[in-house]
Parts: C-alpha cells; sequence; structure tokens
C-alpha cells in the first residue's frame, strides 16, 4: 500500500533500455506481490502446479527477471525482514482485505462473472514463506545477489541507492522517497499491456523515474517535512489524519514550522509522531551485504523450476539464455593484448 502522495509527484516516463548497465534494487516483497497478482488465469486463478502449489510468483521471477537482465540491467532483489510492530494494524487490515475480496471472487465465479472474478482474484494474493525461500533459491541459482534487510527492504534498497552501491530503488510504493531514495523506479517489473479492469481497453505500462532531490524542490519542502506529509496522510506504520490528502498535508507543512506545531493546530495527539518519523528518518538497515553477480548454474535452475514446479523447458531454457550471455563473463581475444 504504502504512503499516497496523490499527483505531487512528478514522475518522468523512461524506457528499460535507458537503465542499461544500472544495477537496480527491486523491493523483492513488492514485485513478487505484483507477480502473484497479475501472473492468473482468465478467471484470477493462479498459476499452480499439479500439487496445486502457486508457481505465478517463479513465473515472474525467472521470465521477468531475465528480460531485465538481457536489457542490460543488474537487478538486485532485497527482501523485508521482520515488520515493525507498528504495522500490525496495516498488516491485519490488508488480511481482512484479502479475506473479502475472496468471497467476492467465488461469487463472482458462481454467477459466471469472468471479469469481475479476476479483478477480485488479483487483491487476493498471499505471499508465504515458503514463496519467499523458493525465490531466495531460484535468484542464487540464476547468479544474481540478493539481499536480506534487517526490517523493511525498502529502507534498506534505499539506503543502498544513497550509498551509491545501486542506482536506484525499485518499487511500485512511494515509501522509498520517504526512506530517501534518490531515484525510484516504478513498473519495473510490471512492463506491458494491461487491461484496465472492468473496461475493453488496454493500457502500455511503461516503467518511469521519481527523482527526489527533484520533486522535493517542485513541492518546496525537504525530505523530513516529506515524511510529515506522509505522517499526515498516512503510512504503513499509521492511520493518518481523517479529512486529510497530499495537497492539504502540503499546506500545512508549509504553513508551520515542524509536525508538532501542526498536530497542535488540529487538535492531534503527538504520541508516536517522532516514532514514526523516525521510521523514515532513521530506518534499521545493515551495511553487511556484497552485490556480486555470478554466472547462472542450468541443472540447478532446470531442476528447481522444470523439475519441482513442472515449468516448461523450452521456455525456461529461453530465460537461461538470457541469463547467460548477459552474465556469463565474456572471454577476450587473444590479440586484445
Amino acid at each position: 500500500m504504502g504512503v499516497d502522495l496523490g499527483d505531487l509527484v512528478p514522475a518522468k516516463k523512461i524506457a528499460v533500455s535507458d537503465l542499461s548497465g544500472r544495477t537496480i534494487a527491486i523491493d523483492a516483497y513488492n514485485a513478487l506481490y505484483q507477480f502473484l497478482s497479475i501472473i492468473r488465469q482468465p478467471d484470477g486463478t493462479p498459476l499452480m502446479d499439479s500439487k496445486g502449489r502457486v508457481t505465478s510468483h517463479i513465473s515472474g521471477l525467472i521470465y521477468r527477471t531475465a528480460n531485465l537482465v538481457e536489457a542490460g540491467i543488474k537487478p538486485v532483489y532485497v527482501f523485508d525482514g521482520p515488520p515493525n510492530p507498528l504495522k500490525r494494524s496495516t498488516i491485519a487490515e490488508r488480511v481482512n482485505r484479502k479475506e473479502a475480496a475472496e468471497k467476492e471472487w467465488k461469487e463472482a465465479l458462481e454467477r459466471g462473472d469472468i471479469e469481475t472474478a479476476r479483478t477480485k482474484a488479483m487483491q487476493t494474493s498471499r505471499l508465504t514463506k515458503d514463496m519467499v525461500e523458493q525465490s531466495k533459491e531460484i535468484l542464487q541459482a540464476m547468479g544474481l545477489p540478493y539481499i536480506q534487510a534487517p526490517s523493511e527492504g525498502e529502507a534498506q534498497a534505499s539506503h543502498m541507492a544513497r550509498k551509491g552501491d545501486v542506482f536506484a530503488c525499485a518499487s511500485q510504493d512511494l515509501d522509498a522517497l520517504l526512506f530517501g531514495a534518490p531515484r525510484l523506479i516504478r513498473n519495473l517489473a510490471i512492463t506491458g499491456r494491461r487491461k484496465l479492469p472492468r473496461k475493453n481497453v488496454y493500457v502500455d505500462v511503461e516503467p518511469e523515474i521519481i527523482e527526489l532531490e527533484g520533486m522535493l524542490a517542485a513541492l518546496g519542502v525537504t525530505r523530513e517535512r516529506l515524511v510529515d506529509m506522509g505522517y499526515l496522510v498516512g503510512t504503513d506504520f499509521n492511520e493518518g489524519i481523517f479529512g486529510i490528502g497530499p495537497k492539504k498535508a502540503l499546506k500545512l507543512v508549509k504553513e508551520h514550522p515542524d509536525l508538532a506545531s501542526i498536530l497542535s493546530a488540529l487538535h492531534q495527539p503527538e504520541e508516536g509522531a517522532e516514532e514514526i518519523r523516525k521510521i523514515f528518518l532513521a530506518p534499521e538497515v545493515t551495511d553487511d551485504y556484497k552485490i556480486v553477480f555470478g554466472k547462472p548454474d542450468k541443472e540447478k535452475i532446470l531442476a528447481l523450476v522444470c523439475g519441482e514446479f513442472e515449468f516448461s523447458r523450452d521456455r525456461v531454457d529461453g530465460s537461461i539464455e538470457k541469463l547467460e550471455n548477459a552474465l556469463a563473463p565474456k572471454q577476450k581475444r587473444l590479440d586484445f593484448f
């Protein structure tokens, strides 16, 4: 879900080729949820193997990641650690929404409303511990690095981008900007044609880049005040204040010197506000990581993806070839020296 800053965020459309040669830290949970959401059968049923295990995340991970690597992008997947306790209410709310959507999905299927069924099914995605471990094992076999964050994956990815170890953070959520990512890439893992819900209209989903410095300049605020705006509209760690959207939040931070003054003017309690600000301004991150790209292990990929989860050998071979061409060491000509 993340923070909602509406139309205040100036995003610039880019091509995947514009990121060639760049190392990008991808919010793994965000990407995997996207794969689980959109890679489905027409009636909304996720891809599954003969044992009934969901494999949509594996499909997205191997095929789409191979396409990114072929385009010259160096992806580093960053996985969430244990969630901050303040996120529990958000997680509980998400569970409730998934359960409600699952019920509506089944009802739509019973009355033969396939369009509604798929729309509701996309809201039911669940990422399990097994799926996370499967993803890590496949990434390792693909020769791609992954980082285990101590807490929020976006915070860790943003930290890596601020250090200059990666070019940008890739996520659908805007939280990375509050965490200080200098650049945020959206739509990286879900490019292509997408059908709009309940409409017989298809749109091209293209990557876009948001640069934090330019955004702050356009809004006329500092990153600290951007975090204050997030607190007012609501984040994954607090509900926000009823009736305050992005534009009103921007107006308030320009009218008042700090968040405490805003809350006082709104007759809202200050309790917990500084803790929320600290989550974004001084997040729990680690410097204990290495970004090393290796050689794809073809036999291990085939054993995992085709042998274990019954994927088509021909298509997986194509992805492995893309990985090998992009990641395998290039042999230098003898006359180069």
